[in-house]
């Protein structure tokens, strides 16, 4: 038999307490015993006809359990995300509570669901922000006024995005789950250890050279990955509720602009990316609209 229990944490955070009887972890390891035994070559026979009993005394148990885990637990998740009716936005996070033989085993799975965006009066606050920039715009007498350098004038509009985006981060609430987080992070150091491997450093080294210490760093990376991930659910937020679509029409005009056929084609495959790429760019020429 397997049971769970659910308890909701803040950030639409989600975690479960799953109890597997031994019945059922003994029904479920000779199912993956027999799959292994079926993959199975032993001296004298042939894969896949080696006599079981002569598969327990060779197959290490240890496999055989990682097996049943492997097969056992995506069922056990898709079971309870559809008892549950949560929609998750990550891979579930699985520790192993308890697991000897004879005995119930216990496992704790942890979900987050997409955050709950606060928008507020979102729109009233941006046009704030850009009357007070026009003050500064205004002409008096004696002061040149001509038509502005493009690169100038560029570098305004890439500055007031910038300021508008981070007004939304500041006024906006919305929640992010700490495990987005945390798997972002451990993303991250796993990829900076990789490549300070390649210069020939130790991370320790590394991190001297940055005035940095390991907590340090997590913490860099957590904020960034906040705002990263606050900013893009903020922007699909306001998309939905602005009925903000990519029409056939824009994907044909992005493809169309693919000279290269094979390039073009490619990224017919990938429709969907570029489609919200396009909606979000979308979604930010709103805001400088405002």
């Amino acid at each position: 038999m397997i049971k769970h229990t659910l308890k909701k944490h803040p950030q639409n955070t989600f975690e479960f307490i799953i109890d597997i009887s031994w019945d059922e972890i003994e029904k479920e390891y000779k199912l993956a015993f027999d799959v292994i035994l079926a993959e199975f070559s032993f001296e004298g026979f042939r894969k896949g006809k080696v006599p079981s009993a002569i598969g327990e005394k060779h197959i290490p148990k240890d496999k055989v359990y990682n097996q049943l885990l492997k097969t056992l637990l995506p069922r056990i998740y898709e079971d309870i995300i559809k008892k549950e009716g949560l929609k998750p936005i990550i891979q579930p996070k699985i520790d192993i509570v308890k697991a000897k033989e004879k005995e119930e085993w216990q496992l704790k799975m942890e979900v987050a669901e997409k955050p709950t965006v606060e928008l507020g009066d979102f729109k009233k606050k941006i046009q704030a922000l850009k009357a007070d920039k026009k003050k500064d715009e205004i002409w008096v007498p004696g002061k040149e006024k001509g038509e502005e350098p493009k690169e100038q004038a560029q570098a305004k509009q890439d500055k007031l995005l910038n300021e508008t985006l981070a007004l939304l981060l500041k006024e906006v609430k919305c929640d992010i789950s700490p495990l987005l987080i945390e798997g972002e992070v451990e993303k991250r150091l796993t990829q900076l250890v990789d490549d300070v491997q390649k210069l020939g450093l130790t991370t320790e080294k590394y991190l001297q050279t940055k005035n940095l210490t390991i907590d340090k760093l997590k913490e860099q990376y957590s904020k960034e990955i906040t705002d990263m991930y606050k900013l893009e659910f903020i922007l699909i937020d306001i998309a939905d509720k602005e009925g903000i679509k990519v029409e056939q029409t824009d994907m044909d005009k992005l493809f169309g602009n693919i000279a290269d056929a094979k390039e073009r084609a490619s990224a017919r495959s990938n429709a969907y990316f570029y489609a919200s790429i396009l909606r979000k760019q979308k979604t930010l020429d709103f805001l400088m609209s405002l």
